[in-house]
């Protein structure tokens, strides 16, 4: 199959906000061209579409150091005559088995990403075969992938032959225009202190700021087809651009109560390569009265302008409140969902013919 890339390029404006720390308590900054950006880092958002795909699905992948403990209840429940003891024994030894090392406490060394599907083929093998075959658990635990998992992929340091290729790319969102950080003074009241008491029972701050942020992501269709199947690749594309457009990351939201809709959206079928728009922003936006009339103008600039440099994407789909020069208008999300999935749909039937 020819090479089939999908960029999904997104203008959101996020009111006062903390949605992403750095160690400090501080929202999270980039420098870029020259001056200071807000900045939400891809880790966060990914999180974030994990959760929105779990929600929809429950199928998808756990990303946890006590994976050993999941396999040994799922072992117990195939195995009525297998106690809790002998249970974590044989955990521990499939794991091993497979190249996967433990710590004392029979727990993963780090986070690894599995599927439930893994997590019940590896029972199942392990229960009807005395013999533990690596080759055998490396296929189990290289098939039967989430999502999430053949997306955003899985690194395995003890067992590299474990590791799962990502599918899917996501930037670090970075405000298309210079932050100013702010700082928010508050403090709190006993409601039972007594009358003669004045003053605060706690005070602090919190640093926030606020921004037109851009977001981008990419997937190599060709990548996810590999993990997970050619339907379930397209369907995954489908749920992964709803996922990407609708979540956003929850730090400090109860806070601030910052969540938001994108301002605008373009979804691109490319065949060349990915195409990141970011260059758009590096001379910073100025403005006194918003940011994003000028941030769509710049995006469809900078769009326009790559079309010098690579080949015209066979699909290109705006869904936006601002007039759109760059790609086909959609109404809403559901039309631009339903479009990018026959458009992927019809690529993979081209191919198939000439096969």
């Amino acid at each position: 199959m020819s090479n089939l890339y999908l960029d999904l390029n997104v203008l959101q404006t996020v009111p006062s906000s903390n949605i992403n720390r750095d160690d400090t308590g501080s929202p999270k900054t980039a420098l870029y061209g020259g001056v200071t950006r807000a900045r939400v880092s891809s880790q966060s958002w990914k999180r974030a579409i994990r959760q929105a795909f779990n929600a929809e699905n429950p199928n998808t992948g756990i990303r946890t150091t006590t994976a050993p403990k999941l396999l040994a209840d799922r072992l117990e429940a195939l195995d009525s005559t297998l106690g809790a003891d002998a249970a974590v024994k044989k955990a521990a030894d499939i794991f091993n088995a497979a190249g996967i090392s433990l710590n004392k406490d029979n727990e993963t060394k780090a986070l690894l990403l599995v599927s439930e599907g893994q997590l019940k083929k590896l029972a199942q093998y392990a229960t009807d075969h005395e013999d533990l075959d690596k080759k055998e658990l490396k296929k189990v635990l290289k098939g039967d992938q989430s999502l999430d998992l053949a997306l955003f992929g899985r690194m395995v340091a003890d067992n590299p032959e474990l590791n799962v290729e990502a599918a899917s790319q996501v930037a670090h969102a970075i405000s298309t225009h210079e932050i100013v950080p702010e700082f928010d003074y508050f403090t709190a009241l006993d409601d039972k202190q007594s009358q003669d008491t004045s003053g605060a029972a706690m005070l602090g701050t919190i640093e926030f700021d606020s921004s037109t942020l851009y977001r981008y992501a990419n997937i190599n269709m060709n990548e996810l087809r590999d993990n997970i199947g050619t339907k379930a690749a397209i369907q995954g594309a489908a749920a992964f651009i709803k996922a990407f457009v609708l979540s956003m990351p929850t730090g400090k939201q109860n806070t601030f109560a910052n969540k938001t809709l994108p301002n605008y959206v373009m979804v691109t079928v490319r065949r060349d390569t990915p195409v990141n728009l970011v260059s758009a922003f590096e001379e910073p936006v100025t403005s006194k009265n918003g940011y994003v009339a000028e941030s769509v103008k710049r995006i469809e600039a900078e769009y326009q302008s790559t079309l010098q440099f690579v080949e015209a994407p066979t699909t290109n789909l705006v869904l936006s409140k601002y007039p759109s020069q760059a790609g086909e208008k959609v109404s809403d999300l559901s039309e631009l969902v339903d479009k990018i999935t026959e458009a992927l749909s019809e690529a993979v039937s081209n191919e198939n013919d000439h096969d």
